[in-house]
């Protein structure tokens, strides 16, 4: 039988190394569905519950697996449901391709059922490439160029099939004028900047006194090089969020997480640094970097629109990160005085110790620092982590210390709700053999995570190694913007917004098949993890915490104090509680600092 359209384009998919698809079926796209069929796995469907979740499986597929995550969907509603998880991937600028179905050609422009302006509906999120097929000739490359682009750009890119080009007989376009041949195929270049720049950079770097690095996504491939960078010129090390699992914590000078979910490591770092090496990273919060004129900065990164729109830098260096660290490395000599080293490795270990500290803070009925602290030396040799997006991304950021084969994840530039289940699930279809703990709030979970997780009883059993933990912040409250209410508006808690109604995680855990386990008390928290860790198929873990136990920034602002006082004295529900916690928390901090 002749291959139609669609059969070209999963064998062209397989050409370019995809194994598996996320995606849900629907008329509007059957004939991929037949044609995927036909190759009996090779690529894979994998069928989650809800096309949003296809797409953030496809974000965490690129993240976990660094290839380009596919997902798949019908017209209309399915490709709208979509938009959210390729947003995810577009802003934390992972490569991935969504192929959606649309009404027959000769129905377009009629409003018909389904029919949406699908090019208009993609030309954000897929801004780099969106295109329909129309003609069978035009599948091959226009599956080319939207696979190229997503890899070679870091991007989201779209192609659009009518359901009736779907099953047409597939032709290779004639050999004439305005025909287009394109190939299989895409190598990332190594990229490195001109040496006067790189000369410039290391004499800065050279001259500085009091050097400090801030790492991103970027240093995925390059960690090692940024290392020799640190060591050579004295520097600490700070860590956007999406480079939490990248660089071990363990490892001297490593400050932790920068920013609201920072450290007051970190914080030091930058309000007194003299020099500020910025590497793979797109960090947007201009409060927690050194002011203006304080240091002498330079930026390495691949993407030439990043370069110098976060910090007025002195030195823009486009490249590679790996190989433009390394050609740093040869232009520097080794600083003999560390006393700048010795100061910041003195605020690590004090941090730490402040985290043991507010960890320990009576809560009711568990504080959930203490969930992450017990957790943190119990996490397994490469473990995968999926956090979602909510309270739980400050305690994965903070208390969590990371060890060299770690990789782990979070919805950083979108931060949205919902990733932490699909997360986890791509992570364990890349890597059957490790395990992986995804950390999501009640919001989220009952938001995406409960139904995600139905998609987990489905292939649980076929991976090789079963541990998959899910912990579930049972605070009945979306407990993030809660304090953002409080603190950025002034505001008590709007009740009617944030409640969240009580779900029994554990038990709904049974019904799927899995190990349910809750924490109710603080003495149950060890025992908790100990199970989970030690469970023979997914374990989803009920843990009841406290949600007024407060995020507290590295440094808080007067404005900041003056809206949280404010939001008391309106008459926030949760506001006295809520003060006497983040009273004690500081308190412990301070005592802790002390001894």
């Amino acid at each position: 039988m002749q291959p139609n359209v669609s059969d070209f384009i999963v064998s062209r998919l397989k050409e370019w190394g995809v194994e598996r698809l996320y995606g849900y079926s629907g008329d509007g796209i059957n004939g991929v569905m037949s044609a995927l069929r036909r190759v009996e796995g090779a690529p894979r469907l994998i069928q989650p519950r809800h096309e949003e979740v296809a797409a953030f499986m496809a974000c965490g597929h690129a993240k976990f697996s660094d290839r380009v995550g596919v997902c798949v969907a019908t017209s209309g509603p399915g490709a709208v449901h979509l938009l959210n998880g390729l947003y995810d991937a577009r802003k934390d600028h992972m490569p991935a391709v969504a192929i959606v179905g649309q009404q027959a050609r000769m129905s377009l422009g009629t409003d018909y059922q389904q029919e949406l302006d699908l090019m208009s509906l993609f030309k954000d999120v897929a801004s780099e490439y969106v295109q329909m097929v129309t003609e069978p000739a035009q599948a091959r490359h226009v599956i080319d160029q939207a696979m190229r682009i997503a890899i070679s750009r870091r991007t989201v890119t779209c192609v659009i099939l009518p359901n009736d080009v779907q099953d047409l007989p597939m032709k290779d376009p004639p050999m004439e004028h305005g025909a287009v041949f394109s190939g299989v195929g895409y190598r990332f270049p190594h990229q490195v900047p001109k040496d006067v720049d790189l000369d410039a950079a290391a004499e800065i770097l050279g001259k500085g006194k009091r050097v400090a690095i801030l790492a991103g996504a970027g240093v995925k491939h390059a960690v090692d090089e940024l290392l020799q960078v640190a060591e050579l010129t004295g520097a600490g090390i700070a860590k956007a969020i999406l480079a939490k699992t990248m660089i071990p914590d363990d490892l001297p000078g490593v400050t932790g997480s920068i920013g609201l979910l920072g450290t007051e490591a970190s914080d030091r770092m930058m309000k007194e640094c003299d020099t500020l090496l910025m590497v793979g990273t797109r960090f947007p919060y201009v409060e927690f970097l050194p002011e203006p004129g304080q240091a002498r900065a330079i930026q390495i990164d691949v993407a030439p629109e990043a370069l110098g729109v976060r910090y007025p830098t002195e030195i823009n260096l486009h490249g590679d990160a790996g190989p433009t660290l390394s050609a740093l490395a040869q232009r520097l000599k080794r600083k003999s005085n560390r006393r700048w080293r010795r100061q910041v490795q003195t605020w690590i270990d004090d941090w730490w110790d402040v985290l043991e500290a507010r960890a320990t803070t009576e809560a009711s009925p568990i504080n959930p620092q203490h969930v992450f602290q017990s957790l943190s030396p119990r996490l397994p040799d490469k473990v995968m982590l999926a956090c979602d997006v909510g309270t739980a991304t400050n305690w994965y950021a903070r208390n969590l210390k990371i060890r060299q084969g770690m990789l782990g994840s979070v919805s950083g530039g979108l931060a949205s709700m919902g990733n932490g289940v699909p997360y986890l699930l791509a992570a364990k279809f890349c890597h059957p053999d490790r395990p992986a703990i995804a950390m999501v709030g009640d919001g989220a979970m009952q938001m995406l995570g409960n139904m995600a997780l139905i998609t987990l009883a489905k292939y649980w059993k076929e991976w090789e190694d079963p541990r998959c933990i899910i912990l579930v912040l049972n605070n009945h409250d979306l407990s993030q913007v809660t304090w953002e209410q409080r603190v950025m508006e002034g505001d008590p808690k709007f009740d009617t917004s944030q409640d969240i109604p009580e779900f029994r995680y554990d038990q709904y855990a049974e019904l799927l098949g899995f190990r349910g386990l809750r924490m109710e008390h603080e003495d149950d928290v060890d025992r908790v993890w100990e199970e989970a860790l030690a469970a023979d198929r997914p374990v989803v873990i009920n843990a009841y915490t406290d949600p007024d136990i407060a995020p507290l920034p590295p440094h808080i602002e007067f404005e900041q104090a003056k809206n949280y006082m404010a939001s008391i004295v309106k008459g926030d529900s949760s506001g006295i509680h809520a003060a006497k916690l983040s009273a004690k928390q500081m308190g412990r901090s301070l005592f802790k600092r002390k001894r």
